[in-house]
């Protein structure tokens, strides 16, 4: 044997014992990590499949529990809302609860309906679910005219950036309308007309209101000052006293008695 083939078989050999040390050493954390990594893709997947098998669950029971609110057993509807609200997972529990308070107000429930949207909008982390059941509780105020009680749910609202704005100045010029306030509506209703973004469908419902607005005789605030006579047009009046001992001037009409 030559030494170059010697020299190679020891090299060898000396390659394998630290292979075999170094896994010997590190060997277990691999096999751990290995393990480690099928676990979490077990998990992963057995949480997805338990989150869909919920949510469709979630669903079957939402939409048989529409239907039992399509007929007249409001009764059970609630109770089946009731229960995917309680038990159900996703955003099921939330539409549940929307539904159960739009029952509420078709059984005539109206200050049972607002108190289960405050619930909503004081409950629901999403802000665009939390300003959407404000809208819905201050639709429900407008019968009764109480236009504070609309501004205090919707006033944040009706700021131009926020996406809720024109569904709130609805609400609100609905509230003015019922409470009397004719131009107050008409002008909150025309800021509706001016934003670009409101829809085709909302634009036509609130030229309605506007034109039995003006029937109504609702002017804006332009409009009225337009019609106001300025001071220079009132006609002069002669303020100049008589001169003294000067005979005062008959009126117009008075009889002289010549």
């Amino acid at each position: 044997m030559s030494n170059d083939t010697l020299l190679r078989e020891v090299d060898e050999a000396l390659r394998g014992d630290r292979m075999r040390a170094l896994w010997k050493r590190f060997g277990p954390y691999v096999i751990g990590a290995a393990v480690a990594i099928v676990v979490i893709v077990a998990v992963n997947e057995g949480w997805s499949w338990w989150q869909k098998s919920n949510a469709a669950r979630s669903s079957d029971q939402f939409y048989a529990a529409l239907e039992l609110a399509e007929g007249t057993d409001i009764a059970a509807a609630q109770e089946a809302l009731n229960r995917v609200a309680a038990e159900g997972s996703g955003g099921y529990p939330t539409l549940a609860r929307f539904r159960q308070a739009g029952l509420l107000a078709q059984d005539g429930k109206t200050a049972e309906a607002i108190a289960a949207y405050d619930a909503l909008a004081t409950s629901e982390t999403n802000a665009r679910i939390r300003e959407l059941a404000l809208v819905l509780g201050a639709y429900l105020l407008v019968d009764a005219g109480d236009v504070a009680a609309v501004q205090q749910r919707i006033g944040g609202l009706l700021a131009p950036e926020n996406p809720m704005r024109n569904a709130a100045r609805e609400a609100m010029g609905l509230a003015q309308y019922k409470a009397g306030d004719v131009n107050a509506a008409r002008e909150t209703f025309e800021a509706i007309l001016n934003d670009p973004l409101a829809s085709q469908e909302l634009r036509g419902r609130i030229q309605v209101y506007v034109a039995q607005l003006i029937a109504e005789g609702a002017v804006t605030a332009a409009e009225a000052t337009e019609a106001a006579p300025s001071v220079g047009d009132a006609p002069a009046m002669d303020v100049t006293p008589p001169a003294e001992g000067a005979a005062a001037t008959p009126a117009e009409g008075e009889a002289t008695g010549n």
